[in-house]
């Protein structure tokens, strides 16, 4: 009941806060979105053209958009952080990014550091590839990806901040904010009832406490606890980050999502006990060709846990992400077939943007209870007693007696 009239209470006041902001907010979205990409189809468009007599074909090149390079363009981790592109009074395309931090070290020389707009020339070579200006006898070579190269090809240690790193800082920044200041409210009043984003806070702890800690980790709830309440938080805020206009794709990352399983997964292996590993390496009551093979597949299944978590999170987000670019690109798409045509498809393609977005904020919060929700399930598995399956099976025993 408790948690239930909390619950009440959060709804009311969540509604009350968002009802005045929901349509303006939604409205910025979607023009963030469609302003984003619209640059960033100029600048491609830009990229494409020859820059030189040597490099231009005799033959005029059709008209066209890349929508691989487009839209990866915009989920891929990146040196610097886009916001727009606007054309100058000569027809060229000026880029608006902030430039971040790079580290760079290399054996025999050491690190390196500077800033990244020192690549601001860019070309294409003759795969495609997209590549910059030479620094310091450096390079970056964008594909589907960004890799900084060495001229002399040696080898080159990349630890620069990027988007994503610095996504993830700033959402570390938000978590620890909202952590430290509605725990600060408890330290200071522990009598009076939480109100505002303290019962925001509250209701999400004690979901998490009622819904996944205790139904899959018993009496030892509470040493997992942080545990799970991180990594709900944690990936619920970047998720939400990432919708922003001009946002990265933080958990849309494969190397994200597999450094957040892996962390489950060694936890689940230094708490498993004897009886975990004496069911999974020599099952009781089992013939022996039997035992053979089912052990065969409950060690194919310990290793496939922490990559379904790495899969599922990471195809979600990078799902949504590449259906709304996607769907955006359509009305330039049509432009180019006609320009009545992709006026006409602004509405429909917008329409179906908003409807996106609004399933995408819903996949946020669904896909960090999914992933803290199987944390805690595996790690039950791994700390479950076999005293209490024994149990369980002699009262069922006695129950058919």
């Amino acid at each position: 009941m408790v948690f239930e009239e909390k619950t009440h209470i959060f709804a009311q006041n969540f509604e009350v806060v968002m009802s005045y902001k929901r349509i303006f907010s939604l409205f910025v979205v979607v023009f963030g979105l469609s302003l984003s990409v619209g640059s960033a189809f100029a600048q491609s468009q830009e990229n494409t053209a020859p820059t030189s007599a040597e490099a231009a074909p005799a033959p005029a090149e059709k008209k066209g958009i890349n929508i691989t390079e487009l839209v990866f363009g915009h989920v891929s981790d990146s040196h610097e952080w886009h916001w727009f592109s606007l054309k100058n009074a000569d027809g060229t395309e000026h880029p608006y990014a902030s430039p971040l931090p790079m580290i760079i070290y290399q054996p025999g020389i050491g690190l390196s550091f500077f800033s990244s707009n020192k690549f601001e020339e860019w070309h294409k070579d003759a795969d495609g590839k997209r590549i910059s200006n030479v620094y310091n006898g450096l390079y970056i070579e964008k594909n589907m990806k960004e890799k900084v190269l060495a001229v002399d090809g040696s080898k080159v240690y990349d630890l620069s901040i990027t988007k994503n790193v610095l996504s993830m800082l700033i959402g570390v920044f938000i978590l620890l904010w909202a952590m430290t200041s509605a725990a600060k409210k408890y330290k200071t009043d522990k009598i009076a009832a939480p109100k505002g984003f303290q019962n925001f806070v509250e209701v999400l702890v004690i979901f998490i406490r009622d819904e996944v800690a205790r139904p899959n980790l018993g009496k030892k709830y509470l040493r997992f606890m942080p545990l799970l309440l991180t990594i709900f938080f944690f990936i619920w805020i970047n998720n939400l980050l990432g919708l922003l206009p001009g946002g990265a794709n933080f958990t849309g990352n494969i190397a994200v999502t597999a450094c957040l399983a892996l962390v489950a997964f060694v936890v689940m292996m230094a708490n498993s006990n004897k009886h975990f590993w004496g069911h999974l390496l020599n099952p009781p009551n089992v013939p022996f060709l039997v035992k053979c093979l089912l052990v065969l597949i409950e060690v194919m299944s310990l290793c496939i846990k922490p990559v379904a978590l790495m899969i599922r999170l990471f195809a979600n987000m990078l799902a949504g992400h590449i259906v709304i670019l996607s769907v955006i690109c359509l009305i330039f798409i049509f432009a180019l077939m006609n320009v009545y045509v992709g006026g006409g498809f602004v509405i429909v393609s917008l329409a179906f943007s908003i409807f996106m977005f609004m399933l995408e904020l819903l996949v946020a919060v669904i896909q960090a209870f999914i992933f803290a929700n199987l944390t805690a399930v595996f790690i039950g598995q791994a700390i479950e007693e076999g005293h209490a399956h024994d149990e369980h099976g002699h009262h069922e025993e006695a129950i058919i007696m």
